[in-house]
């Protein structure tokens, strides 16, 4: 810990309709060993029970400040949070979601160190499932590991962070000004404030042991819903931002960041159906054997990749033995997620966020 007096960090949980989480959430956010810091909990216009519920557990309480505004979205929340503290640097989370005690010190420590870079604008922490209680939550928390968590670390080496995630992420108030603030005119609020921190010149960094559990959804039906939203807010940020394609001046969000989005997350995946389908006529055509050595390859050095990002997570490796109906199932699933997708932005129809139900599964940190 740096031994010079910390400055004040705010947390700010945006919530709406969130009584099954907000109490225990805030519970263990109290936990956290940065020795500076308060809560601020803006209520987004819930029409359950969750002002009432977080008034009663947290009534005058010396770190916890609680508003409630009319419902506009998470960002306009977190945008309220943020405009009511006078902190230099502020948490912004998810109301499901719990961190471990020394999350927020972590991240702050690559702001207040001495050889810190003066302009990092913001650093990401690391998401985990804290729910993994069936088949569906065990394959999110390998894509967490094997995908998001493990890409960011890469990208963190290049200034190339697309996504500071909404469950944990630590930002320099006045980056997020600079920025502009959190618009309301995409769905991936989140991945729109990186892209334009990246854009004001800033750098943001990544904290793997800063750890946020989340709740993942637990059903098929909520899954795909979550992760349209999620899709269309990429790709409503990729066109935002389109301008910044193969443009240096804006150094790898253009050169990297930008063209993988497009690349990896929307042409391949568009492709991979046909590819599929190709490869199964294949197997009844007489190149059986050709193809499945191919195939074998490609899950070989998919399986390395997987276990490397184990490896740096300190993960227990028996759960990659569910990578394999992952792989088959699991993508699908995301075929189907991405071409909803599709649909809509063709079509030109508006996604909100929609109510996704909790359960309150996240263990206790």
């Amino acid at each position: 810990m740096i031994e010079a007096k910390q400055p004040l960090v705010s947390i700010i949980v945006p919530a709406y309709n969130e009584e099954v989480n907000a109490v225990s959430s805030l519970k263990n956010l109290l936990k956290q060993d940065y020795p500076n810091f308060n809560i601020l909990f803006v209520d987004d216009g819930s029409k359950d029970e969750t002002l009432k519920r977080v008034s009663e557990a947290f009534p005058n309480h010396d770190k916890i400040k609680i508003f409630t505004k009319p419902n506009g979205g998470k960002a306009s929340a977190l945008n309220h949070g943020i405009q009511q503290t006078d902190a230099g640097y502020v948490v912004c989370i998810d109301a499901d979601t719990k961190l471990y005690p020394n999350a927020i010190s972590l991240m702050m420590y690559h702001f207040l160190h001495e050889n810190a870079d003066p302009n990092i604008g913001a650093v990401a922490g690391n998401v985990k499932v804290g729910n993994q209680i069936n088949l569906l939550t065990l394959w999110q928390s390998i894509e967490y590991v094997t995908s998001q968590n493990f890409d960011r670390m890469a990208y963190a080496n290049i200034n190339a962070i697309t996504v500071v995630p909404g469950a944990i992420g630590t930002f320099k108030k006045e980056a997020i000004q600079k920025a502009g603030g959190l618009t309301t005119d995409t769905l991936a609020e989140d991945c729109d404030l990186t892209m334009r921190i990246l854009r004001a010149g800033y750098v943001i960094e990544n904290e793997n042991k800063a750890i946020a559990m989340t709740e993942a959804p637990e059903r098929t039906k909520q899954f795909v819903k979550q992760r349209t939203r999620w899709t269309f807010g990429v790709m409503q940020s990729f066109w935002k931002h389109r301008d910044t394609l193969f443009k240096k001046k804006y150094k790898a969000l253009g050169n990297w960041a930008i063209p993988n989005i497009l690349i990896f997350q929307f042409l391949i995946p568009f492709f991979s159906p046909l590819a599929d389908l190709i490869m199964i006529a294949g197997l009844f055509a007489g190149n059986a054997e050709r193809i499945l050595v191919y195939y074998l390859a490609f899950m070989l050095v998919d399986a390395s990749i997987s276990i490397a990002a184990f490896f740096f997570e300190k993960e227990k490796p028996y759960k990659l033995i569910w990578i394999i109906p992952q792989r088959f199932c699991y993508r699908w699933i995301m075929y189907v997620v991405l071409f909803k997708s599709l649909r809509k932005a063709i079509k030109g129809e508006l996604q909100t966020w929609g109510i996704l139900k909790r359960t309150g599964n996240v263990k206790e940190l």
